[in-house]
Protein backbone atom coordinates (compact mmCIF):
# COMPACT_ATOMS: atom_id res chain seq x y z
CA UNK A 1 0.00 0.00 0.00
CA UNK A 2 1.25 3.55 -0.67
CA UNK A 3 1.62 5.48 2.19
CA UNK A 4 1.67 9.22 2.23
CA UNK A 5 2.23 11.20 4.88
CA UNK A 6 0.31 15.48 4.57
CA UNK A 7 1.64 17.79 7.12
CA UNK A 8 -0.70 20.53 7.31
CA UNK A 9 -1.84 22.93 10.24
CA UNK A 10 -5.32 22.25 9.20
CA UNK A 11 -5.68 18.62 8.71
CA UNK A 12 -8.27 18.09 10.51
CA UNK A 13 -10.23 20.12 7.82
CA UNK A 14 -8.81 17.40 5.21
CA UNK A 15 -10.66 14.91 6.52
CA UNK A 16 -13.03 14.05 3.35
CA UNK A 17 -9.61 13.95 1.27
CA UNK A 18 -8.34 11.32 3.18
CA UNK A 19 -10.87 9.02 3.25
CA UNK A 20 -11.43 9.83 -0.54
CA UNK A 21 -7.55 8.48 -0.63
CA UNK A 22 -7.99 5.73 1.84
CA UNK A 23 -10.87 4.59 -0.30
CA UNK A 24 -8.67 4.43 -3.47
CA UNK A 25 -6.04 2.03 -0.93
CA UNK A 26 -3.81 4.86 -0.48
CA UNK A 27 -2.83 5.30 3.56
CA UNK A 28 -2.41 8.54 4.86
CA UNK A 29 -0.47 9.60 7.92
CA UNK A 30 -1.70 13.01 9.34
CA UNK A 31 1.08 15.58 10.88
CA UNK A 32 -0.16 19.01 12.02
CA UNK A 33 3.23 21.05 11.19
CA UNK A 34 6.70 20.71 10.21
CA UNK A 35 8.04 19.50 13.07
CA UNK A 36 5.88 16.02 13.57
CA UNK A 37 6.42 15.57 10.39
CA UNK A 38 10.24 15.29 10.57
CA UNK A 39 9.78 13.08 13.76
CA UNK A 40 7.48 10.57 11.41
CA UNK A 41 9.84 10.58 8.91
CA UNK A 42 12.20 9.87 11.13
CA UNK A 43 10.27 6.69 12.23
CA UNK A 44 8.45 5.90 9.44
CA UNK A 45 8.69 5.28 5.30
CA UNK A 46 6.73 6.93 3.51
CA UNK A 47 6.35 7.19 -0.65
CA UNK A 48 4.96 10.74 -0.98
CA UNK A 49 4.85 13.99 1.06
CA UNK A 50 2.13 16.63 0.84
CA UNK A 51 3.62 19.81 2.29
CA UNK A 52 1.50 22.70 3.21
CA UNK A 53 3.82 26.12 2.36
CA UNK A 54 1.80 27.86 4.88
CA UNK A 55 2.27 26.48 8.65
CA UNK A 56 3.43 28.20 12.08
CA UNK A 57 6.38 27.29 13.53
CA UNK A 58 8.73 25.32 11.01
CA UNK A 59 7.04 26.57 7.87
CA UNK A 60 6.43 24.71 5.04
CA UNK A 61 9.70 25.75 2.92
CA UNK A 62 12.31 25.54 5.72
CA UNK A 63 10.59 21.81 6.65
CA UNK A 64 11.23 21.11 2.61
CA UNK A 65 14.93 22.36 2.98
CA UNK A 66 15.02 19.65 6.22
CA UNK A 67 13.34 17.05 4.63
CA UNK A 68 15.55 17.30 1.36
CA UNK A 69 18.64 16.97 3.11
CA UNK A 70 17.93 14.05 5.06
CA UNK A 71 15.48 12.49 2.36
CA UNK A 72 16.62 14.16 -1.16
CA UNK A 73 14.72 11.00 -3.06
CA UNK A 74 11.34 11.59 -1.40
CA UNK A 75 8.38 13.28 -3.49
CA UNK A 76 7.66 16.32 -2.20
CA UNK A 77 4.23 18.08 -3.04
CA UNK A 78 4.01 21.69 -1.91
CA UNK A 79 0.40 23.19 -1.36
CA UNK A 80 0.28 26.59 -1.51
CA UNK A 81 -2.55 29.40 -1.02
CA UNK A 82 -0.32 31.80 -2.49
CA UNK A 83 0.77 32.39 -5.86
CA UNK A 84 3.69 34.81 -5.39
CA UNK A 85 6.40 34.12 -8.03
CA UNK A 86 9.34 34.20 -5.22
CA UNK A 87 7.73 31.23 -3.20
CA UNK A 88 7.24 29.04 -6.23
CA UNK A 89 10.66 29.99 -7.04
CA UNK A 90 12.19 29.07 -3.55
CA UNK A 91 10.19 25.71 -3.69
CA UNK A 92 11.32 24.64 -7.14
CA UNK A 93 14.70 25.18 -6.45
CA UNK A 94 14.61 23.03 -3.21
CA UNK A 95 13.48 20.75 -5.79
CA UNK A 96 10.00 19.91 -4.85
CA UNK A 97 8.14 18.05 -7.59
CA UNK A 98 5.04 19.81 -8.11
CA UNK A 99 3.05 22.03 -6.31
CA UNK A 100 -0.60 22.78 -5.88
CA UNK A 101 -2.58 26.21 -5.62
CA UNK A 102 -5.48 25.59 -2.80
CA UNK A 103 -7.95 25.14 -3.13
CA UNK A 104 -7.47 21.79 -4.50
CA UNK A 105 -9.79 19.00 -5.13
CA UNK A 106 -9.83 15.40 -4.64
CA UNK A 107 -9.36 14.53 -8.51
CA UNK A 108 -6.33 16.81 -8.63
CA UNK A 109 -4.62 14.85 -5.79
CA UNK A 110 -5.39 11.86 -7.48
CA UNK A 111 -3.86 12.98 -10.32
CA UNK A 112 -0.73 14.43 -8.57
CA UNK A 113 -0.36 11.25 -6.91
CA UNK A 114 -0.78 9.16 -10.30
CA UNK A 115 1.79 11.05 -11.96
CA UNK A 116 4.93 10.67 -9.43
CA UNK A 117 4.22 6.90 -8.01
CA UNK A 118 2.37 5.47 -11.07
CA UNK A 119 3.41 6.95 -14.03
CA UNK A 120 6.87 4.15 -14.55
CA UNK A 121 3.92 1.68 -14.35
CA UNK A 122 1.26 3.08 -16.69
CA UNK A 123 4.56 4.08 -19.00
CA UNK A 124 5.36 0.57 -18.93
CA UNK A 125 1.78 -0.45 -19.45
CA UNK A 126 1.49 2.33 -22.67
CA UNK A 127 4.87 0.85 -24.14
CA UNK A 128 3.91 -2.48 -23.60
CA UNK A 129 0.77 -2.22 -25.40
CA UNK A 130 1.77 0.07 -28.08
CA UNK A 131 4.67 -2.43 -29.14
CA UNK A 132 2.23 -5.37 -29.54
CA UNK A 133 0.25 -3.50 -31.67
CA UNK A 134 3.47 -2.90 -33.83
CA UNK A 135 4.71 -6.47 -33.58
CA UNK A 136 2.47 -7.94 -36.27
CA UNK A 137 3.46 -5.04 -38.67
CA UNK A 138 7.18 -5.02 -38.17
CA UNK A 139 7.56 -9.37 -38.53
CA UNK A 140 5.47 -9.11 -41.70
CA UNK A 141 7.64 -6.45 -42.93
CA UNK A 142 11.00 -8.25 -42.10
CA UNK A 143 10.10 -10.97 -44.42
CA UNK A 144 8.60 -8.84 -47.21
CA UNK A 145 11.65 -8.75 -49.30
CA UNK A 146 11.99 -4.97 -48.41
CA UNK A 147 14.08 -2.52 -50.41
CA UNK A 148 17.15 -0.35 -48.65
CA UNK A 149 15.01 2.73 -48.29
CA UNK A 150 12.36 0.58 -46.54
CA UNK A 151 15.29 -1.54 -44.68
CA UNK A 152 16.33 1.75 -43.25
CA UNK A 153 13.10 2.75 -41.92
CA UNK A 154 12.37 -0.91 -39.93
CA UNK A 155 15.62 -0.19 -38.73
CA UNK A 156 14.87 3.04 -36.99
CA UNK A 157 11.55 1.51 -36.18
CA UNK A 158 13.19 -1.27 -34.18
CA UNK A 159 15.96 1.17 -32.52
CA UNK A 160 12.81 3.50 -31.19
CA UNK A 161 11.36 0.38 -29.60
CA UNK A 162 14.73 -0.76 -28.41
CA UNK A 163 15.43 2.77 -26.47
CA UNK A 164 11.66 2.88 -25.65
CA UNK A 165 11.31 -0.43 -23.61
CA UNK A 166 15.04 -0.44 -22.63
CA UNK A 167 13.93 0.43 -19.07
CA UNK A 168 11.03 -1.47 -19.16
CA UNK A 169 9.66 -3.56 -15.98
CA UNK A 170 7.98 -6.39 -18.47
CA UNK A 171 11.45 -8.35 -19.00
CA UNK A 172 9.41 -10.48 -21.25
CA UNK A 173 8.03 -8.02 -23.67
CA UNK A 174 11.89 -7.07 -23.70
CA UNK A 175 12.59 -10.42 -25.03
CA UNK A 176 9.98 -10.78 -27.72
CA UNK A 177 11.74 -7.19 -29.10
CA UNK A 178 15.31 -8.88 -28.86
CA UNK A 179 13.82 -12.68 -30.86
CA UNK A 180 12.32 -9.70 -33.24
CA UNK A 181 15.49 -8.02 -34.32
CA UNK A 182 17.48 -11.13 -34.29
CA UNK A 183 15.50 -12.19 -37.05
CA UNK A 184 15.36 -8.40 -39.25
CA UNK A 185 19.65 -9.01 -38.96
CA UNK A 186 19.25 -12.94 -40.03
CA UNK A 187 16.93 -11.26 -43.11
CA UNK A 188 19.00 -7.98 -43.50
CA UNK A 189 22.25 -9.73 -43.92
CA UNK A 190 20.80 -12.12 -46.52
CA UNK A 191 19.34 -9.01 -48.59
CA UNK A 192 23.04 -7.57 -48.10
CA UNK A 193 24.53 -10.59 -49.48
CA UNK A 194 21.91 -10.46 -52.49
CA UNK A 195 22.63 -7.20 -53.29
CA UNK A 196 26.57 -6.39 -52.17
CA UNK A 197 28.10 -6.56 -54.85
CA UNK A 198 25.56 -4.97 -57.86
CA UNK A 199 25.40 -2.09 -55.19
CA UNK A 200 29.42 -1.79 -55.83
CA UNK A 201 29.04 -1.49 -59.76
CA UNK A 202 25.70 0.51 -59.61
CA UNK A 203 26.22 4.35 -59.09
CA UNK A 204 22.35 4.63 -59.83
CA UNK A 205 19.22 5.27 -57.48
CA UNK A 206 18.85 1.39 -57.48
CA UNK A 207 21.50 1.40 -54.90
CA UNK A 208 21.90 2.88 -51.65
CA UNK A 209 24.33 5.84 -50.59
CA UNK A 210 27.32 4.07 -49.39
CA UNK A 211 30.81 4.89 -47.95
CA UNK A 212 32.63 6.35 -50.92
CA UNK A 213 30.22 8.20 -52.16
CA UNK A 214 29.10 10.18 -49.11
CA UNK A 215 31.38 13.15 -49.47
CA UNK A 216 30.17 13.57 -53.74
CA UNK A 217 26.80 13.47 -52.38
CA UNK A 218 26.46 15.29 -49.65
CA UNK A 219 29.54 17.18 -48.31
CA UNK A 220 30.98 17.87 -52.31
CA UNK A 221 27.59 20.21 -53.46
CA UNK A 222 27.94 22.13 -50.09
CA UNK A 223 31.54 23.03 -50.55
CA UNK A 224 30.93 24.09 -54.20
CA UNK A 225 28.72 26.29 -53.08
CA UNK A 226 30.81 28.31 -50.48
CA UNK A 227 28.20 29.73 -48.61
CA UNK A 228 29.53 28.82 -45.06
CA UNK A 229 31.72 26.65 -43.18
CA UNK A 230 31.10 22.75 -43.25
CA UNK A 231 32.30 20.60 -40.27
CA UNK A 232 32.73 17.35 -40.91
CA UNK A 233 32.73 14.92 -37.31
CA UNK A 234 33.24 11.73 -37.60
CA UNK A 235 33.07 9.31 -34.27
CA UNK A 236 34.70 6.10 -34.92
CA UNK A 237 32.52 3.17 -34.48
CA UNK A 238 29.24 5.12 -34.03
CA UNK A 239 26.08 3.57 -33.96
CA UNK A 240 22.39 4.77 -34.84
CA UNK A 241 21.04 4.11 -31.47
CA UNK A 242 23.94 5.60 -29.60
CA UNK A 243 22.60 8.81 -32.13
CA UNK A 244 19.80 8.55 -30.57
CA UNK A 245 20.94 8.24 -27.66
CA UNK A 246 22.94 11.63 -27.71
CA UNK A 247 20.13 13.58 -30.08
CA UNK A 248 18.42 14.88 -27.43
CA UNK A 249 21.83 16.25 -25.39
CA UNK A 250 22.76 17.67 -28.90
CA UNK A 251 19.62 19.57 -30.25
CA UNK A 252 20.16 22.15 -26.99
CA UNK A 253 22.80 23.02 -29.24
CA UNK A 254 22.21 22.46 -32.59
CA UNK A 255 18.98 21.68 -35.19
CA UNK A 256 18.34 18.71 -36.73
CA UNK A 257 18.77 19.27 -40.58
CA UNK A 258 17.87 15.84 -42.08
CA UNK A 259 18.38 12.39 -40.11
CA UNK A 260 19.96 10.13 -42.77
CA UNK A 261 21.78 6.80 -42.82
CA UNK A 262 23.83 5.07 -45.23
CA UNK A 263 25.12 1.96 -45.70
CA UNK A 264 28.53 0.90 -45.15
CA UNK A 265 30.77 -1.09 -47.70
CA UNK A 266 32.70 -4.42 -46.03
CA UNK A 267 34.49 -4.88 -44.35
CA UNK A 268 33.09 -2.26 -41.88
CA UNK A 269 36.19 -1.71 -40.51
CA UNK A 270 38.39 1.33 -40.47
CA UNK A 271 40.82 0.44 -42.94
CA UNK A 272 38.22 -0.23 -45.67
CA UNK A 273 35.54 1.83 -44.70
CA UNK A 274 36.91 4.82 -43.27
CA UNK A 275 39.56 4.83 -46.33
CA UNK A 276 37.05 4.80 -48.78
CA UNK A 277 34.71 7.65 -46.66
CA UNK A 278 37.36 10.05 -47.45
CA UNK A 279 39.06 8.71 -50.42
CA UNK A 280 35.53 8.48 -52.49
CA UNK A 281 37.24 5.47 -54.16
CA UNK A 282 36.41 1.60 -53.13
CA UNK A 283 40.05 -0.10 -51.69
CA UNK A 284 41.42 -1.86 -54.60
CA UNK A 285 40.79 1.46 -56.45
CA UNK A 286 42.16 3.20 -53.56
CA UNK A 287 45.30 1.10 -54.02
CA UNK A 288 45.27 1.24 -57.73
CA UNK A 289 45.62 5.17 -57.93
CA UNK A 290 47.32 5.97 -54.99
CA UNK A 291 49.29 2.73 -53.59
CA UNK A 292 51.57 5.25 -51.18
CA UNK A 293 48.41 5.48 -49.26
CA UNK A 294 47.04 2.07 -48.93
CA UNK A 295 48.74 -0.65 -47.12
CA UNK A 296 47.32 -4.55 -47.87
CA UNK A 297 45.89 -6.33 -44.66
CA UNK A 298 49.09 -8.71 -43.74
CA UNK A 299 51.43 -5.08 -43.84
CA UNK A 300 52.61 -3.74 -40.66
CA UNK A 301 51.73 -0.02 -39.77
CA UNK A 302 49.05 2.13 -39.16
CA UNK A 303 46.41 1.47 -42.08
CA UNK A 304 44.85 4.71 -41.46
CA UNK A 305 47.62 7.46 -41.14
CA UNK A 306 47.23 8.52 -44.54
CA UNK A 307 43.16 9.88 -44.25
CA UNK A 308 43.75 13.46 -44.68
CA UNK A 309 45.84 12.78 -48.08
CA UNK A 310 43.23 11.00 -49.26
CA UNK A 311 40.70 13.35 -48.61
CA UNK A 312 43.21 16.18 -50.46
CA UNK A 313 43.21 14.05 -53.48
CA UNK A 314 39.73 13.24 -53.66
CA UNK A 315 38.77 17.60 -53.74
CA UNK A 316 41.34 17.81 -56.13
CA UNK A 317 40.00 15.21 -58.54
CA UNK A 318 36.51 16.95 -58.37
CA UNK A 319 38.45 20.17 -59.16
CA UNK A 320 37.12 21.71 -55.52
CA UNK A 321 39.34 24.33 -54.41
CA UNK A 322 38.82 24.61 -50.80
CA UNK A 323 40.68 25.34 -47.62
CA UNK A 324 40.45 22.18 -45.06
CA UNK A 325 42.01 20.93 -41.61
CA UNK A 326 42.29 17.51 -40.24
CA UNK A 327 42.44 16.75 -36.40
CA UNK A 328 42.14 13.26 -34.87
CA UNK A 329 41.25 13.76 -31.41
CA UNK A 330 42.88 10.18 -29.72
CA UNK A 331 42.70 11.88 -26.17
CA UNK A 332 40.75 14.32 -23.79
CA UNK A 333 43.70 16.87 -23.45
CA UNK A 334 44.25 17.13 -27.35
CA UNK A 335 40.64 17.50 -27.70
CA UNK A 336 40.28 20.53 -25.17
CA UNK A 337 43.47 22.16 -26.48
CA UNK A 338 41.96 21.82 -30.13
CA UNK A 339 38.83 23.95 -28.58
CA UNK A 340 40.90 27.61 -27.94
CA UNK A 341 42.09 27.12 -31.78
CA UNK A 342 38.43 26.94 -32.76
CA UNK A 343 38.12 30.33 -34.31
CA UNK A 344 40.51 29.80 -36.46
CA UNK A 345 38.67 26.82 -38.40
CA UNK A 346 36.07 29.35 -39.28
CA UNK A 347 38.46 30.61 -41.56
CA UNK A 348 38.12 27.10 -43.39
CA UNK A 349 35.69 25.75 -45.96
CA UNK A 350 36.10 21.79 -44.78
CA UNK A 351 36.77 21.02 -41.28
CA UNK A 352 37.60 17.64 -40.13
CA UNK A 353 37.43 16.33 -36.37
CA UNK A 354 37.60 12.69 -36.09
CA UNK A 355 36.89 11.17 -32.21
CA UNK A 356 38.07 7.83 -31.27
CA UNK A 357 36.08 7.31 -27.49
CA UNK A 358 33.64 4.88 -28.95
CA UNK A 359 35.93 2.65 -30.94
CA UNK A 360 38.30 2.73 -27.75
CA UNK A 361 35.36 1.77 -26.03
CA UNK A 362 33.96 -1.30 -27.95
CA UNK A 363 37.97 -2.51 -27.89
CA UNK A 364 38.36 -1.85 -23.81
CA UNK A 365 35.33 -3.72 -23.50
CA UNK A 366 36.82 -6.79 -24.89
CA UNK A 367 39.83 -6.82 -22.93
CA UNK A 368 38.57 -5.61 -19.56
CA UNK A 369 36.11 -7.41 -17.27
CA UNK A 370 35.28 -3.45 -15.15
CA UNK A 371 34.49 -1.90 -18.89
CA UNK A 372 32.33 -4.81 -19.57
CA UNK A 373 30.56 -4.37 -16.24
CA UNK A 374 29.57 -0.32 -16.96
CA UNK A 375 28.90 -1.50 -20.67
CA UNK A 376 27.06 -4.76 -19.53
CA UNK A 377 24.09 -4.50 -22.36
CA UNK A 378 22.75 -2.28 -25.42
CA UNK A 379 21.12 0.42 -23.09
CA UNK A 380 24.55 0.26 -20.98
CA UNK A 381 26.55 0.79 -24.26
CA UNK A 382 24.42 4.03 -25.05
CA UNK A 383 23.93 4.75 -21.26
CA UNK A 384 28.18 5.45 -21.37
CA UNK A 385 28.59 6.79 -24.63
CA UNK A 386 25.76 9.93 -23.52
CA UNK A 387 27.81 10.02 -20.41
CA UNK A 388 30.97 10.56 -22.52
CA UNK A 389 29.71 13.02 -24.68
CA UNK A 390 28.11 14.98 -21.88
CA UNK A 391 31.95 15.29 -20.44
CA UNK A 392 33.24 15.35 -23.64
CA UNK A 393 35.20 18.19 -25.89
CA UNK A 394 32.65 16.90 -28.37
CA UNK A 395 30.10 18.92 -26.87
CA UNK A 396 32.02 22.20 -26.67
CA UNK A 397 32.56 22.04 -30.02
CA UNK A 398 28.85 21.87 -30.87
CA UNK A 399 28.33 24.50 -28.40
CA UNK A 400 30.71 26.59 -30.11
CA UNK A 401 29.20 26.32 -33.41
CA UNK A 402 26.17 27.17 -32.17
CA UNK A 403 25.60 30.42 -33.15
CA UNK A 404 28.00 30.47 -36.03
CA UNK A 405 26.48 30.70 -40.05
CA UNK A 406 28.13 26.59 -40.42
CA UNK A 407 26.80 23.05 -41.57
CA UNK A 408 28.36 20.37 -39.18
CA UNK A 409 28.02 16.62 -40.49
CA UNK A 410 27.77 13.89 -37.86
CA UNK A 411 28.47 10.31 -38.96
CA UNK A 412 30.87 7.40 -38.54
CA UNK A 413 32.22 4.69 -41.10
CA UNK A 414 30.85 1.48 -39.29
CA UNK A 415 29.53 0.55 -36.50
CA UNK A 416 29.55 -2.51 -34.37
CA UNK A 417 27.46 -5.52 -33.45
CA UNK A 418 27.09 -7.71 -29.83
CA UNK A 419 28.12 -11.01 -31.44
CA UNK A 420 27.09 -14.07 -29.27
CA UNK A 421 26.75 -17.05 -32.25
CA UNK A 422 29.86 -18.81 -32.64
CA UNK A 423 31.25 -20.02 -36.18
CA UNK A 424 33.79 -22.62 -36.85
CA UNK A 425 36.38 -22.17 -39.88
CA UNK A 426 39.43 -23.44 -40.75
CA UNK A 427 42.50 -21.07 -42.48
CA UNK A 428 46.05 -21.24 -42.84
CA UNK A 429 48.07 -18.83 -40.96
CA UNK A 430 48.09 -15.82 -43.47
CA UNK A 431 44.78 -15.18 -42.46
CA UNK A 432 43.78 -11.88 -41.08
CA UNK A 433 43.27 -11.96 -37.31
CA UNK A 434 39.11 -9.83 -37.33
CA UNK A 435 36.58 -12.31 -35.82
CA UNK A 436 34.09 -10.43 -38.48
CA UNK A 437 35.78 -10.91 -41.50
CA UNK A 438 38.88 -13.78 -42.86
CA UNK A 439 40.98 -13.27 -45.86
CA UNK A 440 43.03 -15.42 -47.18
CA UNK A 441 44.05 -18.27 -49.70
CA UNK A 442 42.80 -21.12 -47.37
CA UNK A 443 39.41 -20.68 -46.28
CA UNK A 444 37.58 -23.55 -45.25
CA UNK A 445 33.89 -23.13 -43.94
CA UNK A 446 30.13 -23.92 -44.35
CA UNK A 447 29.03 -21.46 -47.14
CA UNK A 448 25.80 -21.80 -45.90
CA UNK A 449 26.46 -20.32 -42.56
CA UNK A 450 28.75 -16.94 -43.82
CA UNK A 451 29.01 -14.71 -47.03
CA UNK A 452 31.61 -16.35 -49.29
CA UNK A 453 33.32 -14.01 -52.02
CA UNK A 454 35.92 -16.75 -53.94
CA UNK A 455 38.26 -13.55 -55.30
CA UNK A 456 38.55 -10.22 -52.95
CA UNK A 457 38.68 -8.52 -55.70
CA UNK A 458 35.12 -8.94 -56.71
CA UNK A 459 34.17 -7.22 -53.45
CA UNK A 460 37.09 -4.17 -54.08
CA UNK A 461 39.11 -5.39 -51.56
CA UNK A 462 42.83 -5.63 -53.10
CA UNK A 463 43.96 -8.97 -52.58
CA UNK A 464 46.90 -10.80 -50.79
CA UNK A 465 47.77 -13.08 -53.20
CA UNK A 466 46.58 -14.73 -57.21
CA UNK A 467 42.91 -15.72 -55.18
CA UNK A 468 42.32 -14.32 -52.13
CA UNK A 469 39.06 -15.76 -50.30
CA UNK A 470 37.05 -13.65 -48.13
CA UNK A 471 34.05 -14.40 -45.75
CA UNK A 472 32.22 -12.24 -43.64
CA UNK A 473 29.93 -13.12 -40.73
CA UNK A 474 26.24 -12.39 -40.56
CA UNK A 475 23.85 -10.80 -38.09
CA UNK A 476 25.78 -12.23 -34.52
CA UNK A 477 27.75 -14.44 -35.71
CA UNK A 478 31.72 -14.43 -35.06
CA UNK A 479 34.88 -16.58 -36.22
CA UNK A 480 36.36 -18.87 -33.90
CA UNK A 481 39.08 -21.95 -35.34
CA UNK A 482 38.70 -24.96 -33.91
CA UNK A 483 41.79 -24.83 -31.99
CA UNK A 484 41.01 -24.01 -28.40
CA UNK A 485 37.46 -23.22 -29.56
CA UNK A 486 35.53 -23.00 -26.02
CA UNK A 487 38.38 -20.60 -24.52
CA UNK A 488 37.67 -18.12 -27.24
CA UNK A 489 34.42 -18.70 -27.69
CA UNK A 490 34.21 -17.56 -23.90
CA UNK A 491 36.07 -14.73 -24.25
CA UNK A 492 34.65 -13.04 -27.29
CA UNK A 493 31.27 -14.13 -26.75
CA UNK A 494 29.22 -10.84 -25.82
CA UNK A 495 31.60 -8.55 -26.85
CA UNK A 496 31.04 -5.67 -29.38
CA UNK A 497 32.97 -6.52 -32.99
CA UNK A 498 32.63 -5.19 -36.52
CA UNK A 499 33.42 -6.62 -39.69
CA UNK A 500 31.06 -8.20 -40.81
CA UNK A 501 26.76 -7.89 -41.89
CA UNK A 502 24.50 -6.87 -39.50
CA UNK A 503 22.16 -4.04 -39.44
CA UNK A 504 24.43 -2.32 -36.20
CA UNK A 505 27.28 -2.17 -38.18
CA UNK A 506 26.36 -1.22 -41.92
CA UNK A 507 23.38 1.03 -41.75
CA UNK A 508 25.59 4.35 -40.83
CA UNK A 509 24.10 7.42 -39.42
CA UNK A 510 24.56 10.87 -41.11
CA UNK A 511 23.03 13.94 -39.54
CA UNK A 512 23.15 17.14 -40.84
CA UNK A 513 23.29 19.73 -38.29
CA UNK A 514 22.65 23.46 -38.10
CA UNK A 515 22.43 26.10 -35.97
CA UNK A 516 18.64 27.02 -34.63
CA UNK A 517 16.87 29.51 -36.49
Amino acid sequence: MVKILWADDEIDLLKPYILFLEAKDYKVIPATDGSEALEILDKESVDIMFLDENMPGINGLETLTRVKNKYPSLPVIMITKSEEENIMEQAIGSKISDYLIKPVNPNQILLTLKKHLDTKKLVTQTQTMSYQQEFRNISMQINQGLDYNEWTQLYKQLVHWEIELAENNDESIFEILKTQKSEANEQFSKYYQKNYIKWLNDDGEASPLMSHRVLQRKIFPLLKEKKRPVFLIVLDNFRFDQWRALQPEIEKQLMVEEEGIYYAILPTTTQYARNALFASLLPSDIKKMFPQYWLDEDKEGNKNQYEPDLLNENLKRHRIKVNTTYHKVLNVTYGMRMIDILPNFMQNDLNVIVYNFIDMLSHARTDSDLVRELAADENAYRGVTLTWYEHSPLKEVLKYLSDKDVDVFITTDHGSVKVDSPVKIKSNKDASVNLRYKIGRLLDYDPKEVFGIKDSADVKIPPLSIMSQMIFARATDFFVYPTEYNKYVQYYMNTFQHGGISMEECMIPLIHLVPKK
